[in-house]
């Protein structure tokens, strides 16, 4: 139980017989008291921690009992009874923003510590430039354009390789809805079983088995993934396999990511598997050619594009399985590279800032080759500073004086 607020301690210290005076930073094993009798109900440790070093940068006690849910209910109902009251869903973490202890970045991940490096390589820019215009009598030398292009290239870097990070984060995030289409009796439910790893589909050797649509999520690589198994598409005079096969093709229209999957032993109906790779052009999608361990017994299809990038599978002996998953974790931009990574960008306010500071830094940039003053160009860096502002949170005219009169002589 965690109590937050100038009077935690007044409050937490009649409900304990202590072994040692409550200190700052320190663990102190006690007794959880009746107020009634004064007997001891438990064995607690209490931690007291003083404003501002603490996660709300209020002074703030933190008592640990044993987890009985009689025991934590009684403390939860003195604390009240002496002033406290319930902390609203999420208030201590909304304190500690509000008191600048954390930022929005470090609400949803590591993603600050990506930001804060760049952020002051801007702020260093901005600061000599400043420097450069307000002191010039102090001899502060004035970057030429080919430094100041040099700069804004290694601050632009890092920023770019975070916005390309948004498509891998937001699957971190929210997870990627896969669809599973083609033909009837390909093998769409047995592959569906595959990623699954368990027979969730129903799978018989007669086509158009399934009539609708089959969900489950997995984590490929750590991301959640949505699979969805389809009915086969064909054309079909049958009602219950047409109301299915239409929401096959809804199905295509809503997915982040297609499987596209043929069976690799026939040549017969290429016309239907090409109509499916048009119905799913301009999607994220992955050819996959199924019964691979047939096509020793006949020829391999020639389906339009590139072979080499297609996928052979078979849902039999798994064969090309692990492959696949790993070309649907490589499909959302989640290649080592990116999963080596310490933060994404995970929504859209996120990517919105980013492609705004980007924006600005662009202006800064054109600023430069057309030999507008600094002054000028200081207002494009400080609107690739803003949006970074907001994610971080604000950096003052204070901050950047202070660098400026750390870093020159100034005034001697």
């Amino acid at each position: 139980m965690r109590l937050s607020g100038p009077e935690a301690r007044q409050i937490a210290l009649p409900l304990f017989r202590l072994k040692h005076p409550l200190e700052a930073g320190r663990a102190i094993f006690g007794e959880l008291i009746d107020q009634q009798s004064g007997e001891r109900i438990d064995e607690v440790v209490a931690t007291f921690f003083e404003r501002p070093r603490s996660y709300t940068t209020e002074d703030v006690v933190e008592i640990s009992a044993h987890g009985s849910p009689v025991v934590l209910h009684y403390v939860v109902e003195q604390a009240l009874a002496r002033g406290a009251r319930l902390a609203e869903p999420g208030e201590f973490t909304m304190r500690g923003f509000l008191h600048g202890r954390i930022d929005l970045t470090q609400l949803e991940g590591a993603l600050s510590h990506r930001i804060q490096p760049v952020k002051k390589q801007l702020v260093e820019l901005i600061a000599l430039l400043e420097a450069g215009i307000d002191f010039a009598e102090d001899d502060v030398a004035v970057l030429s354009d080919d430094q100041i292009l040099e700069a804004v290239g290694k601050i632009r870097a890092p920023l770019e390789a975070l916005a390309r990070s948004f498509a891998y984060g937001r699957v971190v995030h929210e997870g990627l809805t896969l669809a599973i289409i083609g033909r009837p009796n390909v093998g769409k439910s047995s592959l569906f079983n595959r990623l699954v790893e368990r027979e969730r589909a129903i799978v018989t050797a007669a086509p158009g088995t399934t009539r609708d649509l089959v969900t489950e999520t997995v984590s490929l690589a750590g991301l959640p993934i949505h699979l969805v198994d389809t009915a086969g598409i064909r054309s079909s005079a049958d009602e219950a396999e047409a109301i299915g096969i239409r929401k096959s093709y809804e199905a295509l229209a809503e997915a982040d990511l297609v499987l596209v999957v043929t069976d690799d032993t026939s040549a017969q109906h290429l016309d239907e598997d090409e109509r499916l790779l048009r119905a799913s052009s301009g999607r994220k999608r992955i050819l996959v050619r199924n019964k691979s361990d047939l096509t020793c017994h006949s020829v391999r299809n020639s389906l339009a594009g590139d072979d080499s990038a297609d996928v052979h599978t078979s849902a039999v002996t798994g064969e090309g399985i692990d492959a696949l998953r790993a070309r649907v974790v490589a499909e959302v931009g989640g290649g080592s590279a990116v999963q080596q990574e310490n933060g994404f960008l995970t929504n859209l306010r996120q990517q919105r800032h980013i492609e705004e500071s980007l924006s600005a830094l662009s202006g800064a940039e054109q600023a430069v080759r057309q030999r507008t003053p600094h002054e000028m160009l200081l207002m494009d860096l400080y609107n690739s500073l803003r949006p970074l502002d907001a994610m971080t949170g604000d950096t003052t005219t204070d901050d950047i004086l202070n660098l400026i009169f750390s870093t020159f002589c100034i005034g001697k």
